[in-house]
């Protein structure tokens, strides 16, 4: 167990594959900076792999103060066991007082192994991370500048905050997308040191002989116009009102989870709690209910233009536009105007 150091670093885990930083670790930055500057410490960023030293100034000039770098020939795929290792040993040499990591297949993957190392809690799945205090019930002392690390619960019907006060580093996974993206400072500053591990092949217990990525069908982080469909659109083929509508504003269709479980579109175009999180200048919801998994995914879009039969309808409560009828008189009217006029994103 790592003990409790008030003065420690925040640290990201700047998460890479093939050379390529992931977006994720990147979104983490703003919020990292944040929560640096709330307790008055360091952000710094962990960076492993082979030949990636390069990364290093990208994420001085994300926000990152210090970054603790780990080059080796070794670390060029990743292996659960030894970045856990390595990450294990960088904590107990520098203790900081949170640790980061994005909820990536590998985000998942490494943060619990290196939490059981040190005997340190993990909340995963954060949508938000704020820094407060806390009085434990029955102790009399108030735990000053914690983590709050806070994600939706049973099922998504409540949002808990998650406290760890006596078990550092506090570590948390966060969502894709859930933070917003900084922009990078070129003239920033930074220190990069260099660290050199021992690994051995008991600690690569798996030879890696090729990697297949397969690239999603949509980048929904990125549109700045997204028409999603629910349940309520009624079948696949009825779907492509939604596909219409999309095409027709530049835009790029989504679903709900109900919609991609009926098989009206594949799991890239998810937004929600188990899917995507995006944050859109607009935002059209068509025959979607609005329940609160997916509202997580979609609440902070700047406009929302909400259509439903059903006026108690939860998506009209986030809606800044609601359009009370049946989605298949409405939304081909808005197709035929649409094309008549134009429209510019």
């Amino acid at each position: 167990m790592i003990k409790v150091n008030r003065k420690g670093q925040v640290w990201v885990f700047a998460e890479q594959h093939a050379g390529v930083l992931e977006d994720t670790p990147i979104e983490l930055m703003s919020k990292g900076r944040h929560l640096a500057n709330t307790l008055g410490v360091e952000l710094a960023a962990v960076v492993l792999g082979s030949g990636v030293k390069e990364l290093c100034g990208k994420m001085i000039q994300y926000g990152a103060d210090k970054i603790y770098l780990v080059d080796a020939p070794l670390l060029e795929h990743y292996q659960t066991k030894s970045y856990a290792k390595i990450i294990y040993d960088l904590i107990h040499k520098y203790e900081p007082q949170i640790v980061l990591y994005g909820a990536t297949v590998t985000g998942r993957d490494l943060a619990p192994q290196v939490a059981s190392a040190v005997k340190a809690g993990l909340t995963a799945d954060c949508t938000d991370l704020q820094i407060g205090d806390h009085k434990p019930a029955g102790d009399g002392e108030i735990h000053k500048n914690l983590l709050f690390q806070i994600r939706p619960a049973f099922g998504g019907n409540i949002i808990a905050t998650i406290i760890n006060y006596d078990r550092w580093p506090q570590m948390a996974t966060v969502r894709e997308g859930v933070m917003p993206r900084p922009e990078p400072d070129v003239h920033r500053k930074g220190q990069i040191i260099e660290e050199k591990v021992s690994l051995s092949k008991d600690d690569l217990p798996i030879e890696i002989l090729q990697e297949h990525k397969r690239e999603k069908k949509v980048d929904l982080k990125a549109a700045r116009v997204i028409v999603a469909g629910g349940a309520g659109v009624g079948s696949k083929d009825n779907f492509r009102l939604v596909w219409d509508l999309a095409n027709c504003l530049g835009g790029s269709p989504a679903a709900t989870r109900a919609a991609v479980d009926l098989g009206f579109i594949d799991h890239d175009h998810q937004v929600g709690q188990t899917g995507t999180t995006v944050r859109p200048s607009l935002y059209i919801a068509i025959g979607i209910s609005g329940a609160i998994q997916h509202q997580a995914g979609m609440h902070q879009s700047q406009k929302i233009i909400a259509i439903n039969n059903d006026p108690q309808a939860p998506i009209f409560g986030v809606a800044h536009y609601k359009i009370v009828g049946d989605l298949n008189d409405i939304v081909p009217k808005m197709i035929k105007a649409i094309r008549e006029k134009g429209f510019k994103s």
